[in-house]
């Protein structure tokens, strides 16, 4: 397959992993020296390091080199998705599939990133990809599962036949609101988790939240159309479990910052770009929007945007009114 990925941060271990199953890879970014550093030590060694880069990986920050290709990946973060599908509409073949496998949403609209994407390249076929894939993992070809989902079966069946390996098993999923709303969402709960970890509360804090955190997306996922049973697979608890409890999730080190007394913006900024701390404030407004209730990433938003500290914030969600742990779509309603 020709493979052209967008975005040089997880895109650089899929191009890794794709490049070692004899697939022709082309990666591009629009910073010219994050190629030449590849280029120069062989490794991604701000983002991958340790992990080789082959050179029979083009690099380019040339756009048009979506041209020709089987398939185009998107790794961008969630802010730029729109502006690179725009720039990318304009060389792309209308045969090419494309595959998302960002997570958030887009901050101004809401929208889920391949609805962006399908509204600045409306004339292909799109599926997207989610599950338990950190980056270091995926490029040193550890055993690693997840699903994509197209609302063409046909398109996410040629996904899984052409970029399946020995060490990357995909399984396929119509629900593609369910797998991009999960991948988003469990990044507040991740980045909540870390907190707790940085509060030094021990494990059954950190499992309560999980569960709870899992009980909340699910519901407010539903509310945005997606279905259930997508949070109980890969795209849902997989990647939850994964991104709460890692030392290479992102998120999970941001909170340990913000729960060991650290102001969330500055957490943030050590330690790079943080999918929960902007997701935490669009799923709150979604969730104001559509009346669901989310006591977690409320006190989340609570803590990185209006100045509450992680202790308070705890101790409201301990004194909420007490409930039932069921939930109506258990009896799949």
């Amino acid at each position: 397959m020709k493979i052209t990925i967008l975005g040089c941060g997880f895109g650089t271990a899929l191009a890794v992993l794709w490049n070692k199953a004899g697939n022709e890879v082309t990666a591009w970014t629009n910073n010219e020296q994050e190629i030449l550093d590849i280029q120069r030590y062989g490794e991604h060694k701000r983002l991958l390091p340790g992990v080789p880069v082959s050179n029979k990986i083009s690099f380019t920050t040339d756009i048009s080199c979506v041209k020709g290709a089987d398939i185009l990946v998107f790794a961008i973060p969630s802010p730029f998705v729109r502006e690179v599908a725009i720039k990318a509409s304009k060389h792309i073949d209308e045969e090419t599939v494309i595959l998302n496998v960002g997570k958030g949403f887009e901050e101004q609209t809401h929208k889920r990133l391949s609805e962006v994407i399908g509204e600045e390249i409306p004339h292909n076929p799109i599926a997207v990809m989610a599950g338990p894939c950190h980056a270091e993992e995926v490029g040193r070809g550890m055993p690693t599962t997840v699903v994509v989902a197209s609302k063409d079966k046909s398109c996410s069946e040629f996904i899984q036949n052409a970029l399946q390996t020995d060490t990357f098993r995909i399984y396929i999923n119509e629900d593609v609101a369910g797998c991009e709303t999960a991948a988003a969402l469990k990044n507040p709960i991740a980045l909540s988790c870390g907190i707790i970890e940085g509060m030094k509360l021990g494990d059954n804090t950190t499992a309560s939240l999980m569960t709870r955190g899992l009980a909340e997306i699910t519901r407010l996922g539903v509310a945005m159309g997606a279905q259930w049973e997508t949070f109980t697979g890969l795209a849902g608890v997989g990647d939850l479990i994964v991104t709460c409890t890692s030392v290479h999730s992102r998120n999970h080190r941001a909170g340990i910052l913000i729960g060991e007394g650290m102001e969330a913006a500055k957490a943030v900024e050590n330690v790079g770009t943080v999918e929960g701390y902007g997701c935490c404030r669009i799923a709150h407004e979604i969730a104001q929007s559509l009346g669901v209730k989310s006591p977690i990433i409320d006190q989340l938003y609570a803590v990185c945007y209006e100045n509450v500290t992680p202790v308070d914030a705890l101790l409201r969600l301990m004194g909420r009114p007490q409930t039932s742990e069921k939930e109506k779509y258990w009896n799949n309603q």
